[in-house]
Protein backbone atom coordinates (compact mmCIF):
# COMPACT_ATOMS: atom_id res chain seq x y z
CA UNK A 1 0.00 0.00 0.00
CA UNK A 2 1.52 3.62 -1.31
CA UNK A 3 1.42 5.75 1.73
CA UNK A 4 3.76 7.95 0.24
CA UNK A 5 0.81 10.88 0.70
CA UNK A 6 0.40 9.97 4.61
CA UNK A 7 3.98 10.70 4.77
CA UNK A 8 4.23 13.80 2.66
CA UNK A 9 1.18 15.43 4.56
CA UNK A 10 2.26 14.51 8.10
CA UNK A 11 5.83 16.22 7.33
CA UNK A 12 4.82 18.90 5.73
CA UNK A 13 1.98 20.09 8.35
CA UNK A 14 4.45 19.35 11.53
CA UNK A 15 6.79 21.45 9.13
CA UNK A 16 4.44 24.31 9.27
CA UNK A 17 3.91 24.83 12.84
CA UNK A 18 7.44 25.34 13.82
CA UNK A 19 9.21 29.20 13.70
CA UNK A 20 12.67 29.42 12.89
CA UNK A 21 13.07 31.21 16.73
CA UNK A 22 10.94 28.21 17.84
CA UNK A 23 13.81 26.00 16.83
CA UNK A 24 16.70 27.98 17.86
CA UNK A 25 17.41 29.36 14.55
CA UNK A 26 17.81 33.07 13.19
CA UNK A 27 15.11 33.80 11.23
CA UNK A 28 15.79 33.46 7.20
CA UNK A 29 15.91 36.54 5.15
CA UNK A 30 13.41 37.59 2.75
CA UNK A 31 9.44 36.68 2.83
CA UNK A 32 8.45 33.19 3.51
CA UNK A 33 5.95 31.66 1.43
CA UNK A 34 4.63 29.08 3.92
CA UNK A 35 4.25 29.35 7.71
CA UNK A 36 7.01 27.48 9.75
CA UNK A 37 10.58 26.14 8.85
CA UNK A 38 12.22 25.58 5.37
CA UNK A 39 13.08 22.11 4.22
CA UNK A 40 16.50 23.07 4.20
CA UNK A 41 15.76 24.17 8.07
CA UNK A 42 15.13 21.12 8.65
CA UNK A 43 17.92 19.05 7.01
CA UNK A 44 20.18 21.47 9.09
CA UNK A 45 18.29 20.57 12.48
CA UNK A 46 18.63 16.85 11.66
CA UNK A 47 21.92 16.65 9.87
CA UNK A 48 21.44 15.25 6.77
CA UNK A 49 21.23 17.07 3.34
CA UNK A 50 18.82 19.18 1.72
CA UNK A 51 17.83 16.82 -1.02
CA UNK A 52 17.92 14.02 1.19
CA UNK A 53 15.24 15.64 3.31
CA UNK A 54 13.36 16.54 0.53
CA UNK A 55 13.09 13.30 -1.03
CA UNK A 56 12.16 11.73 2.64
CA UNK A 57 9.59 14.83 2.86
CA UNK A 58 8.15 12.98 -0.41
CA UNK A 59 7.08 10.16 1.09
CA UNK A 60 10.41 8.00 0.38
CA UNK A 61 10.84 6.78 3.65
CA UNK A 62 10.98 3.49 3.27
CA UNK A 63 14.55 2.01 4.40
CA UNK A 64 15.57 5.08 6.44
CA UNK A 65 17.17 3.78 9.17
CA UNK A 66 16.03 4.78 12.75
CA UNK A 67 18.75 7.05 14.02
CA UNK A 68 17.70 9.50 11.25
CA UNK A 69 13.89 9.04 12.03
CA UNK A 70 14.60 9.78 15.48
CA UNK A 71 16.95 13.33 14.02
CA UNK A 72 13.85 13.58 12.49
CA UNK A 73 11.84 14.00 14.88
CA UNK A 74 13.50 15.88 17.40
CA UNK A 75 14.21 18.53 14.75
CA UNK A 76 10.37 18.70 14.07
CA UNK A 77 9.70 18.57 18.12
CA UNK A 78 7.79 15.49 17.48
CA UNK A 79 5.98 14.43 20.87
CA UNK A 80 5.54 10.69 21.57
CA UNK A 81 2.05 10.25 19.61
CA UNK A 82 3.51 11.44 16.35
CA UNK A 83 7.01 10.31 16.95
CA UNK A 84 5.46 6.89 16.99
CA UNK A 85 3.19 7.90 14.26
CA UNK A 86 6.11 8.74 11.87
CA UNK A 87 7.86 5.30 13.05
CA UNK A 88 4.51 3.76 11.84
CA UNK A 89 4.56 5.03 8.60
CA UNK A 90 8.06 3.89 7.87
CA UNK A 91 7.23 0.40 8.97
CA UNK A 92 4.09 0.31 6.52
CA UNK A 93 6.07 1.71 3.73
CA UNK A 94 8.54 -0.77 4.06
CA UNK A 95 6.33 -3.88 3.66
CA UNK A 96 5.32 -5.46 0.44
CA UNK A 97 2.06 -4.07 -0.94
CA UNK A 98 -1.28 -5.47 -0.09
CA UNK A 99 -4.55 -5.26 -0.64
CA UNK A 100 -6.77 -3.61 2.35
CA UNK A 101 -8.11 -6.87 4.34
CA UNK A 102 -11.50 -7.08 6.37
CA UNK A 103 -11.01 -8.24 10.10
CA UNK A 104 -13.72 -9.95 11.93
CA UNK A 105 -14.66 -8.79 15.08
CA UNK A 106 -12.17 -9.57 17.65
CA UNK A 107 -13.34 -12.18 20.44
CA UNK A 108 -14.03 -10.70 23.82
CA UNK A 109 -12.90 -13.49 26.40
CA UNK A 110 -15.20 -13.81 29.29
CA UNK A 111 -12.82 -12.78 32.14
CA UNK A 112 -12.86 -9.31 30.36
CA UNK A 113 -16.75 -9.23 30.58
CA UNK A 114 -16.68 -10.30 34.48
CA UNK A 115 -13.83 -7.62 34.88
CA UNK A 116 -15.86 -5.01 33.52
CA UNK A 117 -19.35 -5.94 35.16
CA UNK A 118 -17.52 -6.13 38.94
CA UNK A 119 -17.04 -2.07 38.10
CA UNK A 120 -20.37 -1.04 39.89
CA UNK A 121 -19.44 2.19 40.16
CA UNK A 122 -17.58 3.31 37.06
CA UNK A 123 -18.31 3.34 33.75
CA UNK A 124 -16.32 0.74 31.71
CA UNK A 125 -16.27 -0.40 27.94
CA UNK A 126 -13.74 -2.11 25.84
CA UNK A 127 -13.20 -0.75 22.15
CA UNK A 128 -10.92 -1.52 19.13
CA UNK A 129 -9.09 1.22 17.16
CA UNK A 130 -11.87 2.09 15.12
CA UNK A 131 -13.56 3.10 18.24
CA UNK A 132 -16.16 0.56 18.03
CA UNK A 133 -17.63 -0.66 21.77
CA UNK A 134 -17.20 -3.82 22.12
CA UNK A 135 -18.41 -4.66 25.15
CA UNK A 136 -19.37 -2.69 28.70
CA UNK A 137 -20.62 -3.04 31.82
CA UNK A 138 -24.30 -1.84 32.94
CA UNK A 139 -23.16 2.01 33.52
CA UNK A 140 -20.76 2.21 30.47
CA UNK A 141 -23.66 1.74 28.39
CA UNK A 142 -26.27 3.72 30.53
CA UNK A 143 -23.34 6.47 29.92
CA UNK A 144 -23.22 6.05 26.14
CA UNK A 145 -26.94 4.85 25.46
CA UNK A 146 -27.14 7.88 22.81
CA UNK A 147 -24.73 5.61 20.72
CA UNK A 148 -26.63 2.58 21.36
CA UNK A 149 -30.34 4.11 19.82
CA UNK A 150 -29.44 2.10 16.19
CA UNK A 151 -30.03 -1.15 17.15
CA UNK A 152 -28.59 -1.94 13.30
CA UNK A 153 -25.40 -1.16 13.67
CA UNK A 154 -22.55 -1.44 15.83
CA UNK A 155 -22.06 1.59 18.72
CA UNK A 156 -19.00 3.54 17.25
CA UNK A 157 -17.98 6.61 18.72
CA UNK A 158 -16.65 8.29 15.42
CA UNK A 159 -19.54 8.35 13.67
CA UNK A 160 -21.75 9.02 16.21
CA UNK A 161 -19.79 12.26 16.57
CA UNK A 162 -19.87 13.22 13.05
CA UNK A 163 -23.48 11.69 12.11
CA UNK A 164 -25.50 12.18 15.25
CA UNK A 165 -26.91 15.53 15.75
CA UNK A 166 -27.12 14.55 19.73
CA UNK A 167 -23.51 14.36 19.95
CA UNK A 168 -23.11 18.06 20.48
CA UNK A 169 -25.57 18.22 23.05
CA UNK A 170 -24.29 14.91 24.37
CA UNK A 171 -20.61 16.29 24.64
CA UNK A 172 -20.33 19.41 26.15
CA UNK A 173 -16.65 20.40 24.51
CA UNK A 174 -17.61 18.70 21.20
CA UNK A 175 -14.92 20.68 19.57
CA UNK A 176 -12.50 19.02 21.40
CA UNK A 177 -14.39 15.44 21.74
CA UNK A 178 -14.60 15.78 18.03
CA UNK A 179 -10.86 16.26 17.92
CA UNK A 180 -9.63 13.35 20.04
CA UNK A 181 -11.56 10.82 17.83
CA UNK A 182 -10.11 11.96 14.83
CA UNK A 183 -6.34 12.06 16.28
CA UNK A 184 -7.32 8.80 17.24
CA UNK A 185 -8.24 6.95 13.91
CA UNK A 186 -5.71 9.15 12.48
CA UNK A 187 -3.05 7.06 14.62
CA UNK A 188 -4.74 3.61 13.84
CA UNK A 189 -4.70 4.29 10.61
CA UNK A 190 -0.67 4.51 10.77
CA UNK A 191 -0.27 1.54 12.68
CA UNK A 192 -3.10 -0.45 10.48
CA UNK A 193 -3.12 0.99 7.17
CA UNK A 194 -4.32 -2.36 5.54
CA UNK A 195 -7.35 -2.29 7.69
CA UNK A 196 -10.55 -1.96 4.79
CA UNK A 197 -12.97 -1.29 7.71
CA UNK A 198 -11.24 1.21 9.06
CA UNK A 199 -10.81 2.87 5.87
CA UNK A 200 -14.32 2.44 4.64
CA UNK A 201 -15.15 4.32 8.24
CA UNK A 202 -12.93 7.16 7.08
CA UNK A 203 -14.41 7.26 3.87
CA UNK A 204 -17.37 7.48 5.03
CA UNK A 205 -17.11 10.30 7.50
CA UNK A 206 -14.76 12.08 5.04
CA UNK A 207 -18.31 12.00 2.25
CA UNK A 208 -20.58 13.36 4.89
CA UNK A 209 -19.03 15.71 7.03
CA UNK A 210 -16.72 18.50 6.39
CA UNK A 211 -15.88 18.57 10.44
CA UNK A 212 -14.25 15.32 10.33
CA UNK A 213 -12.26 16.48 6.53
CA UNK A 214 -11.31 19.58 8.33
CA UNK A 215 -9.96 17.39 11.46
CA UNK A 216 -8.54 14.43 9.04
CA UNK A 217 -6.37 16.60 6.94
CA UNK A 218 -4.85 18.09 10.06
CA UNK A 219 -3.00 14.41 10.49
CA UNK A 220 -3.10 15.09 14.77
CA UNK A 221 -1.96 12.06 16.34
CA UNK A 222 -3.09 11.01 19.67
CA UNK A 223 -2.02 7.81 21.30
CA UNK A 224 -2.70 8.25 25.27
CA UNK A 225 -5.56 8.81 25.84
CA UNK A 226 -6.87 10.49 29.19
CA UNK A 227 -8.13 12.76 30.97
CA UNK A 228 -11.50 14.69 32.02
CA UNK A 229 -14.54 14.68 29.55
CA UNK A 230 -17.90 16.54 30.39
CA UNK A 231 -21.00 14.99 29.43
CA UNK A 232 -24.66 16.29 29.01
CA UNK A 233 -26.53 13.56 29.52
CA UNK A 234 -29.87 13.42 28.63
CA UNK A 235 -30.97 11.33 31.67
CA UNK A 236 -29.61 12.97 34.11
CA UNK A 237 -27.74 16.29 33.17
CA UNK A 238 -24.21 17.24 33.78
CA UNK A 239 -21.59 14.77 34.20
CA UNK A 240 -17.87 15.61 34.57
CA UNK A 241 -15.73 12.32 34.52
CA UNK A 242 -12.23 11.67 34.46
CA UNK A 243 -11.29 8.31 31.78
CA UNK A 244 -8.13 6.76 31.16
CA UNK A 245 -7.55 4.12 28.33
CA UNK A 246 -5.36 0.92 28.44
CA UNK A 247 -4.55 -1.31 26.30
CA UNK A 248 -5.66 -5.04 27.23
CA UNK A 249 -3.45 -7.86 26.28
CA UNK A 250 -4.26 -9.74 23.28
CA UNK A 251 -3.06 -12.76 21.33
CA UNK A 252 -4.93 -11.78 18.20
CA UNK A 253 -2.98 -8.57 18.03
CA UNK A 254 -7.05 -6.97 17.91
CA UNK A 255 -5.41 -3.31 20.03
CA UNK A 256 -8.34 -3.63 22.29
CA UNK A 257 -8.55 -0.53 25.31
CA UNK A 258 -10.43 -0.91 28.78
CA UNK A 259 -11.75 2.58 29.31
CA UNK A 260 -12.87 3.47 32.63
CA UNK A 261 -15.01 6.41 33.35
CA UNK A 262 -15.39 8.31 37.30
CA UNK A 263 -16.36 10.40 38.96
CA UNK A 264 -14.37 12.75 41.85
CA UNK A 265 -15.66 11.28 45.09
CA UNK A 266 -18.41 13.16 47.00
CA UNK A 267 -18.94 15.18 43.65
CA UNK A 268 -22.59 15.84 41.94
CA UNK A 269 -21.16 13.86 39.33
CA UNK A 270 -20.81 10.69 41.51
CA UNK A 271 -24.36 11.01 42.54
CA UNK A 272 -25.09 11.47 38.74
CA UNK A 273 -23.08 8.48 38.16
CA UNK A 274 -25.71 6.54 40.85
CA UNK A 275 -28.75 8.19 39.83
CA UNK A 276 -27.61 7.01 36.04
CA UNK A 277 -26.73 3.32 37.56
CA UNK A 278 -30.29 3.20 39.24
CA UNK A 279 -31.94 3.94 35.68
CA UNK A 280 -30.27 1.46 34.03
CA UNK A 281 -30.95 -1.19 36.43
CA UNK A 282 -34.53 -0.47 35.59
CA UNK A 283 -34.04 -0.31 31.90
CA UNK A 284 -32.17 -3.20 31.62
CA UNK A 285 -29.02 -2.77 29.79
CA UNK A 286 -28.85 -5.07 26.81
CA UNK A 287 -26.21 -8.92 27.65
CA UNK A 288 -23.19 -8.57 26.36
CA UNK A 289 -22.69 -9.79 22.35
CA UNK A 290 -21.78 -13.63 21.82
CA UNK A 291 -18.13 -13.91 21.35
CA UNK A 292 -17.22 -13.72 17.91
CA UNK A 293 -14.50 -15.50 16.12
CA UNK A 294 -10.87 -13.99 16.84
CA UNK A 295 -9.41 -11.93 13.40
CA UNK A 296 -6.21 -13.50 11.94
CA UNK A 297 -5.30 -10.49 9.98
CA UNK A 298 -2.64 -8.52 11.85
CA UNK A 299 -2.57 -5.56 9.69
Amino acid sequence: MDNRADIRDFLASRRARITPEQAGLLPGGGRRRVPGLRREEVAVLAGVSTDWYTRLEKGHIAGVSEDVLEAVARALQLDEAERTHLFNLARAASRPARAPQRRSRPQIQPPVQWMLDSMTGSAAFVANGRLDILATNALGWALHSPLFADPRRAANFARFQFLDPQAHDFYADWEAAANVTVALLRAEAGRRPHDAQLRELVGELSTVSADFRTRWAAHDVRIHHDGVKHFRHPVVGDLDLSYRTLELPAGDASDLRLTIYTAEPGSASEDGLKLLASWAATHGAPAPAAPATPTTDRG
